[in-house]
This record gives structure tokens, sequence and C-alpha cells, in this order.
């Protein structure tokens, strides 16, 4: 270390001392002291503005989607009945297999109807045969009444005879028809296609006796109905909407296209359509009820399944699609944080729609071009500029799908 030597003089008082070192780190302290305000960081810079991610927005028509809750329905159901009585003989189908339309589906004991059937015909059989006769006869008196060889009144009596033997021969057609259509019933066919359930008797079961005993359901489920019910305010407020031209009718209004979610949140591949609303709102409830149908031949989706309902209704003009995170919620509003040419971030106010998986549909409050501030909240400090960098959505890289957009 360097060192200055600083002559000393001698006084009477003290000891003569011959010199002191004095270090010249401490003489440079000294002297740096001496300019005012001066400072070790005088020659460093402000910090870099910090980077946060923006989307640009564009904006477009955007349809307005619904998700609503709803259930599976076959579109039709057949209760198959006995309408014979008598003993189940056979079953010939197997449970839970699909059938065609007239498929024999059970065997009833048809001995009493097929004894009936034929009693019935040799009715019928007499009556035709005295029917020949009457008018054999009616027919032979005709001349004779002419030639006043018989009386008007035994031609009257033989014309009497004849009708009341085609009215025999009418009756007993009627009664061979209903034997045929009872001895018919003692097999039972399957009304409708469909997917048959268990069956409801056994061989050896006594059925029809009173009362047309229920033997099995048939279950059309190609195509499926799902119902749902939307809530009536909801109804409303879209065609208030629709008549202001704050919104309009979604393409294809008539036959809307529908999409249905499974209980385990996963999207059904085939997209149904909507077939009517409910022109009445349930007191119980407030809700109007309305169904599509879905096409199911695969036989993935079962009667009776609980799932949820993607209804597009109305396409919304100039909205912007955000991602949720960029909008802030609460009690007093909804605002976005916009991010100006300079790099000023300030909030907007916005009007927000509704909820397209993971976006915010943005009705008004927003311009084409504008930047909207999605990530780096946290890195925002007072009024300091930030550096607006394109944002891209995690899910979607992670997924390999293309980057979020704010269009539809």
């Amino acid at each position: 270390m360097l060192s200055l030597r600083i002559p000393q003089t001698t006084t009477s008082s003290q000891s003569s001392v011959h010199g002191l070192w004095i270090p010249a780190a401490l003489l440079a302290l000294a002297l740096s002291g001496c300019g005012p305000g001066k400072s070790p960081q005088a020659g460093g810079g402000a910090p870099p503005p910090a980077e946060v991610g923006v989307v640009t927005v564009t904006t477009g028509d955007v349809g307005l989607v619904s998700e609503l809750p709803g259930r599976l329905e076959a579109s039709r159901v057949a209760q198959v009945r006995a309408r014979a009585a008598g003993i189940v003989q056979k079953r010939l189908f197997q449970e839970g297999s699909d059938v065609r339309q007239g498929q024999t589906l059970f065997q009833i004991d048809a001995a009493p109807y097929a004894a009936t059937l034929a009693s019935a015909q040799a009715t019928l059989a007499r009556a035709q045969a005295n029917l020949t006769q009457a008018t054999s006869l009616a027919e032979r008196y005709k001349p004779l009444v002419e030639a006043r060889a018989v009386s008007q009144q035994e031609f009257a009596n033989a014309q009497a005879a004849q009708l009341q033997a085609q009215a025999d021969v009418a009756g007993g057609k009627a009664a061979v028809q209903t034997a045929q259509i009872n001895f018919t019933y003692a097999t039972v066919t399957a009304p409708i296609a469909g997917r048959i359930g268990r069956a409801l008797v056994t061989e050896g079961a006594l059925v029809g006796q009173g009362e047309a005993t229920q033997l099995a359901t048939i279950q059309q489920i190609n195509p499926m109905y799902v119902n749902f019910t939307q809530s009536a305010s909801e109804v409303m407020k879209l065609r208030q909407a629709l008549e202001r031209g704050q919104l309009k009718r979604a393409k294809g209004q008539e036959a809307a296209s529908v999409r249905v979610l499974l209980e385990d949140g996963s999207e059904y591949p085939k997209a149904g359509r909507l077939l009517f609303s409910d022109l009445s709102v349930d007191p119980g409830t407030g809700q109007i009820t309305l169904r599509a149908v879905v096409p199911n031949a695969d036989g993935m989706l079962l009667p009776g399944l609980y799932v949820r309902v993607r209804l597009e209704q109305s396409v919304a003009s100039g909205a912007v699609l955000l991602p949720q995170q960029a909008v802030n919620r609460s009690g007093q509003g909804d605002t976005v944080m916009v991010v100006a040419a300079d790099g000023k971030v300030t909030p907007r106010p916005v009007k927000v729609g509704s909820a397209q998986g993971n976006r915010w549909v943005i009705l008004e409050g927003l311009k084409a071009g504008e930047q909207v501030m999605v990530d780096g909240f946290q890195k925002l400090r007072g009024d300091a500029p930030v550096k607006p960098v394109p944002w891209h959505d995690p899910a979607a890289a992670k997924s390999g799908a293309a980057p979020s957009s704010s269009k539809s």
C-alpha cells in the first residue's frame, strides 16, 4: 500500500516525532468528500420497463352459446303387453338385444283361442248354408207369386228369411275375425324396432288375466332426444336484445345446432339439432323446456343420462373473445387493463357476455387494435410504463394447438 510521509515539527511539550504515515485510501476518501452531491451510482441508468403479455383486440361476429342442463330420452318407447290371457309358454328374445318390428317376443298358450276360432268358423259355415237355402227359396217364390201360385205373405216370409240369413253370415264373419285377432294376440310381437330390456315375466306365468300385463319395454335409442330447460328470464332478455338490434339470430335458427357434454366433461362427437321450444313456462320452476334430437348409431348415449347442452341462439356483432384471466370481475363492474402506445396501463370498464370455454365474450368497451393485458399483473409498478409482448396460451401450447386469439 502506498503511503504519504508528512513531516511534523516538535514542540517543547511533546517529544519530537520524526514522521507519521497516513494510508492513501483514507486520503482519497477525504478528497472525494470535498465535492458536494456526488454519489457512487451517478454513472447508472433507469431499469428497463417490465414485459407483460398482451393480446391484440380483433372484433367480429361471436356466437353466444348457452350451456344448459338436460336429460337424454329415447325417441320412441313401447311397452310390450299381453292382450290375450293365458300362460306364457316361450320367451323368444335375448334381453338387452336389438329387435326388429314384428319380431316374435313371447308365445302365450293359444289352444283356447284356436278352439274359439274353429267354433266361429263352424258357425259362419252354418250361417252361409242357411243363406244359400233362404236365397234359393226366395228366388223360387218370386215367379210363383207373380202367377199367384203362392201368397204374398209366403213370398215376404222367404225374403225375410233370406235377409236374416245374410245377417247371420255377417255376424259369423265378425266372430271369426274376432277369434282370429285373439288367436294372433297369443303370439306377442315387437310393436317397434329398438333395444329391448329385461323380461318382466317368465315362462309359466299367467298374464292378461283382467289387465294387459306388461311383459317388456322396447326403447328406440337411435336417434335420441335430449330435453333441457332454460330460464324464462334469459329467453326474454335474449328476445329483447334481438328486437333492439344488439344481437342477431344465429344462422339456421329454425334448426339450430346443439352439442352434448357428457357427465365426464367430454363432448359427444356428433352434433344434434333443435326441434322445438315449449310455448309455456313451468309455474313451479320458471323454466322453458326445449328438445333436440341427437344421432346415436353407436349406442353410446343411454336414456336417462344427465348431460349438458351447448346451444347457440344468437350472434353478437363486433364482439371480442378474451382469456378469462384478462378480465377482472367484481361487484363494482368488469374491467380489463389496456396498454397504450406509450406503454402506460389503464383500466377499462367492459360489458361481459357469456363464457366460451376459458374465454369471455366482451360485448362492449374495446376497439380493434387495442392491446389488452393478460399476464404480468404482478410486475406493474404505479404509473411506470411496460413493454407489451404477445401472449400465448400455455394450455394451447401444451396441446400443440395454435396460440389463443381474441377473435372467434
